[in-house]
């Protein structure tokens, strides 16, 4: 497993997009019934991981969501999380929707990271310059990542990964003064 980033190749990286079932949740789906027979679906969230993003924006760095599942409640974090790019159940798949979201926010293939879980991801993490995983992710999926955790998905892995870039990117210690002094952002409500 690779516990490190490269500092060049941290310091390249405009845009980090992260999957979401697997990364962002530990893969489970609560789907109950509710009202008129109406399907809900809900999802559990680590606020480490809310956390991370919040710090990877501080930094500069764009977030996006990638998903091949359209999902309310995913929706809803992203808007909580200021999170400006999202792409919920594309049918093209992930490589189109993450490349319309590089091509918006004016960043190439070859600024940008990717934390994936499953074979859904390795398509992107073929062309992203910073291919990572989540410590569950699938063999396949750990064999093309450049950084593999230790955390699995919905259990900070996201946390895990920001923080691996932000101190390559020589970035961290300044992060984690700005909160000795007082807090980076308000009104967050993360950890």
């Amino acid at each position: 497993m690779t516990r490190s980033i490269d500092p060049g190749l941290a310091r390249r990286v405009r845009l980090v997009s992260f999957d979401v079932d697997g990364v962002l949740t530990d893969g489970s789906l609560w789907v109950g019934v509710g009202p008129g027979g109406v399907e809900t679906e809900t999802r559990r969230f680590h606020a480490l991981d809310g956390m991370a993003t919040r710090l990877l924006q501080q930094s500069g760095v764009a977030v996006a969501l990638v998903s091949g599942k359209a999902s309310q409640a995913v929706a809803a974090r992203a808007a909580e999380l200021d999170i400006d790019y999202v792409s919920l159940g594309d049918p093209t798949g992930k490589v189109q929707a993450l490349g319309g979201i590089l091509g918006e926010h004016g960043v190439s293939w070859g600024e940008a990271a990717h934390l994936g879980d499953d074979l859904a991801d390795l398509a992107v993490m073929g062309r992203v310059a910073l291919p990572a995983a989540v410590a569950n992710a699938v063999p396949e999926i750990q064999r093309v990542a450049a950084w593999v955790g230790l955390v699995g998905g919905g259990n900070g892995a996201v946390r895990e990964f920001a923080e691996a870039l932000l101190r390559a990117r020589g970035e961290w210690d300044d992060l984690v003064r700005g909160f000795q002094e007082g807090g980076r952002f308000a009104g967050t409500s993360e950890s």
